[in-house]
């Protein structure tokens, strides 16, 4: 492992050289503009690992962006690690809250500031330079394949087809991810366990057009109002979803395995101080670790209508709309949420409006369980990077394709991810810690390591 900490440390300005190249493509997939970028980027990674050590590397269509898959066998009989990640990143709306270019990468304060930084450019690139260094240092145990698809930040819906289309292709003995958090890096963590999805989108219409306010004020219906009303009604004071048979698949977990749970370090005065909020809330009755791990929860993730530029307007908006994401635990199936979510909304609609619902994507929970050889060869490289045992941790977030890997490749995900709540993922100002980055290549080698010996 010397050598490899050895190659690493001599390349660490061309690492970091490579890794801007890369965060400066504006791979937004949720964004039609940028279809030439996502192009663009998956052509770059493709090369990148060519040059890393690949024996080959292609950018594969499929019905929406690329996947790029790269493969290197040091033995047919040894073990097979496929190594998965995303190059698509977030749109970067609001712009003017950045305090940099968010595709211009700046180091500042040890951590690295753009769009993409963490999310998921820094945490898969971190793969293609352990990689590279494992192949410049002849200590490549394993054989190693790459897919790295463009779609995760809009639910990964191609990727499921290639998946059916490719198996052999993509057979392994283990999924590796590197798109999670740890709780710290004083206190290292591996997640064992993801939320699922369920994504809407509403729109309440009115009047056929846009009326006075003055003229029609209190005599009709107004789909913003209603809307507002609609939506509030989702979740009550206790925190509680209101839909009914949201909760009805949901596991009840024992006393014994709260209080495991709640092992984890938490403190509620770093966690407010962290994302600038006066008091933490959520369901009652839970704490906040499982408010986001083993609990379901319903956000509006935005919402508009009417007017909103600058001045004023006095209008009724003949429609208004909102995009509702509905976060899942194990036992929850994201069609059956999204079939009981359309018929609640319908039906608390008044009279007045109309009331359109559209499912936009979904992916079930993942649990990765820690008593299988890949789970203990994590644990073992973190324990030896990090100098203590990471905690198993259940994350509030969701990739949705990783339960689709084990349904159509039955093959399971270890998340060994190295990002940390402060690095703003999905808002202004993301970043990445230097520390982050070069931790990460220094403990996938171990892994490989500690994998190939089990």
């Amino acid at each position: 492992m010397e050598k490899i900490k050895s190659y690493i440390e001599q390349n660490r300005e061309r690492f970091l050289d490579e890794l801007f190249e890369l965060l400066r493509i504006p791979s937004i997939s949720a964004q039609s503009a940028h279809k030439e970028d996502m192009r663009r980027c998956a052509e770059w990674l493709a090369a990148a690992l060519v040059k890393s050590g690949a024996d080959h590397a292609e950018v594969m269509p499929t019905d929406g962006n690329p996947v790029v898959f790269a493969e290197k066998i040091v033995d047919p009989a040894a073990k097979t690690v496929l190594v998965y990640g995303h190059y698509d990143v977030m749109p970067v709306d609001p712009v003017d809250e950045w305090r940099t270019e968010p595709f211009e990468p700046v180091v500042a304060d040890g951590r690295i500031w753009c769009r993409g930084a963490d999310d998921d450019k820094g945490q898969l690139y971190m793969h293609a330079k352990a990689f590279e260094a494992m192949c410049a240092t002849d200590s490549l145990p394993c054989n190693v394949k790459f897919m790295l698809e463009g779609e995760e930040e809009i639910g990964s819906e191609s990727l499921y087809k290639f998946c059916e289309d490719n198996r052999e292709m993509l057979r392994a003995d283990v999924i590796l991810v590197s798109d999670t958090s740890m709780i710290g890096m004083d206190k290292p963590s591996i997640t064992c366990g993801l939320r699922g999805i369920t994504y809407m989108q509403v729109e309440v219409t009115g009047p056929d057009k846009d009326l006075h306010s003055g003229i029609y004020g209190g005599a009709v219906a107004n789909p913003a109002n209603v809307l507002a009303r609609m939506v509030a009604s989702l979740v009550d004071d206790k925190g509680h979803v209101t839909i009914p048979g949201f909760y009805d698949d949901v596991r009840i977990l024992s006393d014994e395995e709260r209080r495991d749970l709640n092992e984890a370090p938490f403190s509620a005065d770093d966690y407010k101080r962290s994302i600038g909020i006066c008091d933490i809330a959520g369901e009652e009755g839970y704490t906040t670790i499982e408010r986001t791990g083993i609990r379901p929860s319903l956000d509006v993730n935005g919402i508009w209508g009417g007017y909103i530029d600058e001045g004023t307007k006095t209008i009724i908006p003949s429609r208004a709309s909102a995009k509702i994401s509905m976060r899942l635990v194990p036992n929850q199936d994201f069609n059956k949420i999204a079939e009981l979510f359309e018929k609640h909304f319908r039906a608390i609609a008044p009279a007045g409006v109309r009331v359109d619902v559209k499912f936009l994507h979904g992916g079930a929970p993942y649990v990765s369980p820690t008593d299988i050889p890949a789970y203990r060869a994590a644990e073992r490289a973190v324990t030896e990077s990090f100098g203590r045992k990471p905690l198993p941790f259940y994350s509030g977030g969701s990739i949705p394709i990783i339960s689709g890997f084990e349904r159509i490749l039955g093959i399971k995900s270890i998340l060994l991810g190295f990002g940390l709540s402060k690095d703003a993922i999905h808002s202004p100002n993301e970043s990445y810690g230097l520390d982050q980055f070069f931790r990460g290549i220094e403990t996938l080698p171990l892994f490989y390591k500690y994998f190939a010996e089990m």
